[in-house]
């Protein structure tokens, strides 16, 4: 087979496929599976399960994941046997550890009051539906490690009463609407998922989503036309688990966040405002983007014009609503878009592979497509007042957590712009890290951070030393475990609270004289501060302090992790014979001089 042949799949995937055309596709890609290297596909297992014949799920599943990043395979439990599956430890489901669980249960778990007045009996009806879905996922999830996905009741589409039903305590739709809030919030801060299938078959329709003949027929849950759909929205959340959700939205300028060119009509021509349905769509647009904005995701620029030039409506036009402030870097020049856009990449430290480009030109998004693949580029239409719609229903920015370092990455990348401001200004190395006033923060894994430690275990993929996944619930688990060193690392400065920013997990070998480094991830924007000296530091603090005279380091390549190779050489950890392990003596350690304040939450001193 084609070295290449993942990628090929890849491409392929990204088209609009109808569900004979993913089926088909997903045969190829399981036979490939057998036979050669699916890279740079990331291997993946989905268990199913469902109340309704899943059995149309799972080839449109594999496919459509090639189309986010993923090699998934997928495992089903037999028809209607969801209960039996989650709880049999030799289940396909649990015996081969998936690393998520679909639930793919519709209303018809519900069972109906016989009166649908009697509020008793219809949150009866409620609890014993939530209990069993519940027990479902947690059985699961008990037997496999998974991380169970829950997905929403859709609405049925008739009314016993028309509009009253909202007021009917058992009525089918409030039925739903009180299954659904139980859900969701029994779920919250759990490390489970949600997966919203009520909004999936409102973009469909109800009347268009549910397909009576084909249920009474062969128990199909929902029509087969919506099946392509419905997989991508699961894939969507498979790949935003494993950090592959874009980070940045890339904006064009010039007919993209205002009609017109700036260069050519000034900055009094250009169409921008209310009152006039071309200037509103534009609004809309920027609305759009600073709303993304507020919820972590970064904001460049990349447009052909003159930096002066194109600034100006940033700066002096009434309407705008974007401001450079919000602007993590401004690429404004007359170079091609794809070398831009690699150069802003470079500049806010990810991969190109983050980026989504909205661009109105059809030459230039072509452009982007040929020369780096790895960036979104959805193709807009014609009408601006489309570019918003468009954009969002890709579900380049879909997320499973939302924590608080998420909410602060825009301000950060601005902050971070500062820090690289004042690196220029200092004289030296030196002088630049002690004017930054670091603080850094030492603590176990725990409860409260559990979320963000789960979500950079499995989004980390630079400076990430052996690219090991671990789910909430296995996180919880190396808490409690006294053979298990962990460490969550903040760090504040001048400019403001990095966050969490370091991960550390460590393995006590044999009679615990010996420390295996099983996890050692960081977070690319502090490089070249000296953090990982100040870790290091701390790892051989904790080591010696339980008898520990050697810390065994592992580097495994993964394709995406050469930025750290020399990690441990650079720490005169020395290399063995094996060539992927490194030894360190702990009792000849000596920790570098690194200006940082070192504060342990445990301890509460800071040294």
């Amino acid at each position: 087979m084609d070295d290449d042949f993942g990628a090929a799949v890849s491409k392929l995937a990204s088209h609009a496929l109808d569900l004979n055309q993913l089926t088909t596709l997903a045969k190829a890609i399981e036979r490939a599976r057998l036979e050669n290297d699916l890279s740079p596909l990331s291997p993946m297992r989905l268990g199913l399960l469902g109340n309704g014949t899943t059995s149309l799920f799972g080839p449109a599943l594999t496919a459509t994941a090639a189309r986010h990043g993923l090699n998934l395979e997928v495992v089903e439990a037999p028809y209607d046997q969801g209960f039996q599956a989650a709880l049999d430890p030799a289940s396909d489901i649990n015996r081969t550890r998936p690393d998520a669980v679909l639930l793919a249960f519709d209303h018809r778990i519900l069972a109906m009051p016989d009166n649908p007045q009697d509020e008793a009996e219809s949150t009866v009806c409620v609890n014993e539906a939530f209990e069993q879905i519940r027990a479902i996922g947690q059985a699961v999830s008990t037997q496999s490690g998974a991380t169970v996905i829950y997905q929403t009741l859709v609405h049925p589409p008739t009314h016993l009463l028309g509009s009253y039903d909202r007021r009917l305590p058992g009525s089918p739709h409030k039925l739903v609407d009180n299954f659904n809030d139980k859900l969701i919030e029994s779920i919250n801060g759990t490390g489970d998922i949600l997966l919203d299938a009520g909004a999936i078959a409102e973009m469909v329709g109800l009347d268009t989503w549910h397909d009576i003949t084909r249920w009474h027929l062969a128990k199909i849950p929902f029509v087969q036309t919506a099946i392509p759909l419905y997989a991508d929205h699961v894939a969507r959340l498979l790949a935003a688990s494993v950090g592959k959700s874009r980070k940045c939205l890339v904006l064009d300028l010039d007919n993209t966040l205002w009609g017109g060119v700036i260069g050519d009509d000034g900055l009094a021509g250009i169409i921008l405002g209310e009152g006039d349905p071309v200037g509103e769509a534009f609004l809309d647009i920027q609305r759009m983007a600073l709303r993304l904005r507020a919820l972590g995701i970064i904001l460049a620029v990349s447009s052909k014009n003159e930096d002066a030039t194109a600034r100006l409506p940033f700066r002096e036009h009434p309407d705008m609503l974007i401001r450079e402030s919000d602007i993590a870097v401004f690429q404004a020049n007359w170079s091609d878009k794809a070398t831009n856009l690699e150069s802003i990449a470079r500049a806010l430290d990810i991969g190109v592979d983050a980026l989504v480009l909205l661009d109105d030109n059809p030459v230039e998004r072509a452009q982007v497509r040929a020369a780096l693949p790895q960036v979104a580029v959805p193709e807009l239409p014609k009408d601006p007042a489309l570019y918003s719609r468009t954009l969002l229903a890709a579900g380049y920015f879909e997320t499973v957590s939302l924590s608080t370092e998420d909410l602060l990455r825009a301000d950060d990348y601005t902050s971070r712009a500062k820090r690289v401001e004042l690196q220029g200004a200092s004289r030296d190395l030196s002088s630049y890290l002690t004017s930054l006033n670091m603080e850094i923060f030492f603590a176990p894994f725990d409860e409260t951070g559990r979320n963000r430690i789960a979500q950079l275990i499995n989004k980390s993929n630079q400076f990430n030393l052996t690219t090991r996944r671990y789910t909430q619930n296995e996180v919880a688990a190396l808490e409690a475990d006294p053979s298990v060193f962990t460490l969550q690392v903040r760090l504040r400065d001048r400019f403001g609270d990095n966050g969490m920013i370091s991960v550390v997990i460590c393995r006590s070998l044999g009679d615990g004289e010996e420390w295996e480094i099983d996890t050692w991830l960081m977070s690319c924007r502090v490089l070249g501060r000296g953090v990982e000296q100040a870790v290091l530091a701390e790892i051989v603090r904790n080591a010696v302090a339980n008898d520990c005279r050697r810390l065994r380091g592992l580097f495994i390549p993964s394709g995406r992790n050469d930025l750290v190779k020399d990690h441990y050489a650079k720490l005169g950890f020395e290399r063995q014979v094996d060539g992927s392990t490194w030894l360190l003596e702990t009792h000849t350690f000596e920790p570098g001089d690194v200006p940082v304040k070192v504060i342990h939450a445990v301890e509460g001193n800071a040294t």
